[in-house]
């Protein structure tokens, strides 16, 4: 079976060799095989629980909830109930940001066609009134 160095992990995955020493400090790779010498030796699995790991800290969840998930694959399926429903609050977390982000896109839109249409017209006077307060709002 092929394993792979802390530097190829982190550059599959687009961190750092500090980045995944942190997560082995705070107990989220117990997987991880380690040599004689104590280096580190990740199989293909462990890159895929790595993939899960990030996937999880994008979403915003804080090191010890995600090291609680850890805990629960090490416990087998006794935990099932409550990784399922950990992905269930995932889910429901991201969809929010997903909300909160259409909004703000809405908003970023509607500045790039005010601009353009005062760029076209060679000014800002273009849309009504030009006081300070339409620069921010319009």
């Amino acid at each position: 079976m092929k394993t792979y160095s802390i530097s190829e992990v982190a550059k599959e995955l687009n961190l750092t060799a500090y980045t995944l020493r942190y997560y082995d400090k705070e107990g989220l790779m117990p997987f991880v095989e380690r040599t004689s010498s104590g280096t580190r030796l990740f199989k293909e699995s462990d890159i895929d629980a790595l993939k899960i790991i990030e996937c999880l800290k994008s979403t915003g969840m804080p090191i010890k909830e995600i090291k609680n998930f850890i805990d629960w694959c090490s416990d087998g399926d006794a935990t099932l109930q409550q990784r399922y429903d950990m992905f269930l609050e995932r889910k429901a977390t991201v969809e929010a940001q997903m909300e909160e982000l259409k909004k703000t896109m809405e908003v970023i839109e509607h500045k790039c066609l005010y601009y353009k249409t005062a760029l076209d017209a060679g000014t800002e006077n273009i849309h009504k009134d030009n006081n300070i307060s339409s620069h921010m709002t319009n």
